[in-house]
């Protein structure tokens, strides 16, 4: 190598850090995001509408939302409560809907959804004499164009206000939705924070309004849905066009029409047309899709998968690429990141708040005897995650159970229901056998098959 090549290189080597800060030819283009908070807060609300349209419209989109939704949800995030308690909090959760249209559980698949789509899910807390109610909010109705400082420090930033140490104390609602277009006032109102549940994802340190989870995903929605409209137009059209028919002379044949240059005429199953001298039909044949489309296909839903935190085999269905051990990887690894977003987010953020302000309102109207500090700490379940082999998942389950490493009630309690009604109906229902001479038994295990004799050897002479 020539000295002045080798300095070259040398001084590069020397000079070089973190080649994604660089500049050149190859960073050309790049966007840049130095601000955070500025960048989420303006591009929150096109990325709401543009999630939203294509949740309403995209299939894959759709089924992105809805496996987000039942992993983190299911059946319902419960507390591992007994007793009276447990009973109390039953009967309470079909109540909980300050709307009336569905259960606690219900209320919190539906801001989960949102949060998972619009960035946020907002709710308002209600005490009423029969208890307390929640009703879910548009996420627009907090004020985002209400950004001011206030006196002695506070400050209010998109709808949100904070006191002099940063602590959230209010949300400025507005209490109609802009789009009803009723003609009401639509000034926002103060709401405490102990009023209100704002759920939403944070991103980065000092996040004020959440981002819409499809956010890395929406281009790469948008445009496999133009790809995938434009392949389906190409197949239309060619399974529509028939041929064409050619004469040496450009008369018309077969006495068709012409309608803005183009011939009109009809072909039957079973038809035969004749043909003068020097005439022609050429027929066409359907475009195929070859095996690259539908590999670019696969790639793409792999990146909108992978940018919308879903195994590709849950956002698409397509199994036919995985075997046991491959799926169970996979899910082990998505299941964690659930986990995580379960006790992290939703539990913190909505679940704890509302257990809160529920045992202070039972408490107060009587219809709890404990002091609300003895009933405020509380474990929650989440759903029971089924596997692909679900008699494997339950022996396990059985064998740390009698290892002392999970209890019944947690098992139990995964699974929705309460251990101590459980243990109810199970002796009920002993019970009720013994009366009648019922007995039931499991099935008995099968035989190990004998072992095979071993094999003779022979002595060669």
């Amino acid at each position: 190598m020539f000295p002045a090549a080798l300095s070259r290189l040398m001084n590069r080597l020397r000079s070089r850090s973190y080649e994604g800060a660089a500049t050149g030819r190859r960073a050309t283009g790049w966007g840049k995001t130095a601000n955070q908070h500025g960048a989420a807060q303006k591009a929150r609300a096109p990325l709401s509408y543009r999630a939203r349209y294509l949740v309403a419209n995209n299939p894959h989109a759709a089924a992105g939302k809805a496996a987000h939704v039942s992993s983190l949800v299911g059946t319902g995030i419960v507390p591992a409560v007994t007793g009276t308690l447990a009973r109390r909090w039953t009967d309470w959760t079909d109540e909980a809907d300050a709307d009336g249209l569905m259960d606690f559980y219900g209320l919190t698949a539906l801001m989960v959804g949102g949060m998972v789509v619009d960035g946020e899910a907002l709710a308002l807390l209600i005490a009423t004499p029969a208890g307390l109610r929640i009703r879910v909010l548009d996420p627009d109705q907090l004020d985002a164009s209400l950004t001011r400082p206030l006196p002695q420090g506070g400050r209010i930033v998109n709808g949100v206000e904070f006191d002099m140490f940063g602590s959230r104390v209010a949300y400025w609602i507005v209490k109609e939705r802009p789009e009803i277009g009723l003609g009401l006032n639509l000034q926002p109102v103060r709401v405490p924070a102990e009023d209100v549940v704002h759920l939403f994802r944070p991103d980065f340190p000092g996040q004020v309004r959440g981002v819409s989870w499809f956010a890395p995903a929406i281009l790469r929605l948008a445009e496999h849905d133009e790809w995938h409209g434009a392949q389906l137009v190409r197949q239309k059209v060619g399974a529509l066009l028939t041929g064409f028919i050619v004469t040496p002379d450009g008369s018309m044949p077969f006495g068709g029409e012409v309608s803005q240059g183009a011939l009109i005429a009809g072909m039957e199953p079973g038809t035969l047309l004749p043909l003068l001298p020097g005439q022609d039909v050429r027929t066409t044949t359907p475009p195929a899709i070859a095996q690259e489309a539908n590999d670019f296909a696969r790639i793409t839903l792999h990146e909108i998968a992978a940018a919308l935190g879903l195994p590709y085999e849950v956002l698409t269905g397509d199994l036919s690429s995985v075997n046991y051990s491959s799926i169970r990887a996979g899910l082990v690894e998505w299941r964690r990141r659930v986990e995580m977003t379960q006790h992290n987010v939703i539990v913190f953020q909505a679940l704890r708040p509302i257990w809160r302000r529920w045992v202070m309102i039972e408490s107060l109207q009587g219809r709890l005897a404990a002091r609300p500090q003895e009933l405020l700490p509380v474990r929650w379940i989440t759903p029971k995650q089924q596997w692909v082999d679900p008699a494997k998942d339950v022996q396990a389950e059985i064998e740390a159970i009698n290892a002392g490493l999970m209890s019944r009630r947690e098992a139990v309690a995964a699974r929705g229901m309460d251990v101590g009604a459980l243990d109810a109906e199970i002796a009920a229902d002993k019970a009720r056998e013994a009366s009648l001479g019922l007995t039931f038994t499991a099935a008995p295990a099968k035989a190990k098959p004998a072992a095979a004799p071993a094999p003779i050897e022979e002595t060669v002479a």
